[in-house]
């Protein structure tokens, strides 16, 4: 007993060591550095998290810190990104726990490996260059959701696989699997701060999150790709009712209303005449509706056609919701590149489906954001688009923006999940993702 003690002081100690050195050299990780604390764990061989504690093997420990002591450094860290990313509390949701892991693994080194800090810089091998770089070139923004979607995509190669978990493997996952069964035991302070640490880690991550955006670029070689990455993590998605909602406007619609039915005299007539109502429903009601609306589809050379088609179908998805819409409309769809090459008025929504057959790419030049916008200025002065409160632009985003802000609210929309941060968007737009990840 004695032993395991002084061997659990000894492990603390060196893990404080680390903690201090990594805030001295690392300060923007503060609020992080201090969300585990420190467990002698002799069920695991080396070292690993379950995102209260930080768990380790004291003989794993010593070894490591005599021989190389930024190594333990390395391991605090990239066990900190796990917790940031919520790595450990997604990993139920994957078919391939072992993919799973590795792509956990190579996303939280490869944030180590852009950090620009002598506490925990080393020379990445020629393996890892070269993984990067075909990674960032098929993948873009290495999350470990993208990455093991991008595997799972490519043929499995066991022997592949096995010889990057060799390179990027640091620390023991099998905490995470353990979690699954602590959270089916009942808590016994809910209320409590540890009640949920996900949530812990969420609130960490985004204040740290704001805390990189605000220290500008001046520091970015410090904290490499993490301000990228957890931008992309935790980027704050728009529902598209709800955007649309700004928009509506109230007015009446040919349409039973239910709730302005009074059935006390539909069943006061009926029992005192047999079967004559005194009243019947309601045949208008009103709604609050979007009335009014553009749409414009980027059709430049850099939108793919494949990616044009994605833009068409999502517009077409949008104007199939009679939740959102009047049936009938003052809608336009605007067809562009580096100038407005057709204009489709859709005045009731049952007319988007012969739009969509006959859809074909016009255009395939330059990509200029201003020609829309000056085509819906023409309009509003010939007496068109007066009540116009918003404008939807589906695009790559490689263009040029109007500097002038709009008197209608304007989102550029992209597909994707986030990787579109070197598009600068003004800061009187909105930007928009839309996909398969989107929550809609």
């Amino acid at each position: 007993m004695k032993q395991r003690q002084e061997l659990e002081k000894m492990g603390n100690r060196i893990l404080d060591a680390s903690r201090t050195e990594l805030f001295l050299s690392m300060r923007f990780l503060g609020p992080a550095l201090d969300g585990l604390s420190f467990v002698m764990d002799v069920s695991t061989r080396s070292v690993g998290t379950d995102g209260i504690s930080l768990r380790y093997h004291p003989d794993h420990l010593f070894r490591t810190w005599m021989a190389h002591p930024y190594r333990v450094n390395r391991a605090y860290v990239h066990m900190l990104l796990h917790c940031l990313f919520r790595h450990m509390y997604h990993a139920k949701e994957y078919e391939d726990p072992g993919l799973w892991n590795l792509c956990c693994d190579i996303a939280a080194e490869s944030v180590l490996d852009s950090m620009d800090s002598d506490a925990v810089r080393v020379c990445p091998s020629d393996l890892r260059e070269s993984w990067y770089q075909k990674l960032s070139k098929e993948v873009s923004v290495l999350t470990a959701e993208k990455l093991y979607a991008w595997f799972c995509e490519q043929k499995q190669d066991y022997y592949v696989e096995e010889q990057l978990r060799r390179e990027f493997s640091v620390d023991d996952h099998s905490f995470w699997e353990r979690l699954e069964d602590e959270e089916e035991k009942p808590q016994e302070n809910p209320d409590g701060p540890s009640a949920n640490p996900e949530d812990d880690w969420n609130d960490k991550a985004k204040r740290l999150k704001e805390d990189l955006e605000s220290a500008g670029t001046e520091a970015a070689d410090e904290y490499g790709s993490l301000s990228r990455i957890l931008r992309v993590v935790y980027r704050k998605r728009t529902d598209y009712r709800k955007w649309l909602e700004r928009f509506s406007v109230l007015r009446e619609e040919t349409k039973i209303d239910p709730d302005s039915f009074d059935y006390h005299f539909y069943y006061y007539g009926l029992s005192l005449y047999g079967n004559m109502p005194l009243i019947e429903e309601n045949e208008f009601c009103e709604s609050k509706k979007v009335e009014t609306l553009v749409l414009a589809i980027d059709t430049s050379a850099s939108c793919q056609p494949a990616l044009v088609q994605e833009f068409v179908n999502e517009t077409v998805s949008i104007l199939k919701s009679e939740e959102s819409f009047f049936r009938s409309v003052d809608i336009y769809i605007v067809e562009c590149d580096n100038q407005v090459q057709r204009c489709i008025p859709v005045k009731r929504l049952d007319d988007i489906a012969a739009w969509q057959e006959q859809f074909q790419v016009s255009g395939g030049f330059g990509t200029d954001f201003r020609p829309v916008f000056q085509w819906v200025e023409d309009m509003q002065c010939k007496g068109a688009l007066q009540s116009l409160k918003g404008l939807l632009y589906f695009t790559d985003g490689y263009g040029t923006f109007p500097e002038k802000a709009t008197p209608y609210e304007t989102a550029f929309v992209f597909w994707g999940d986030g990787d579109k941060e070197d598009v600068k968007v003004p800061d009187w737009a909105q930007r928009l993702y839309v996909g398969p990840d989107s929550d809609r």
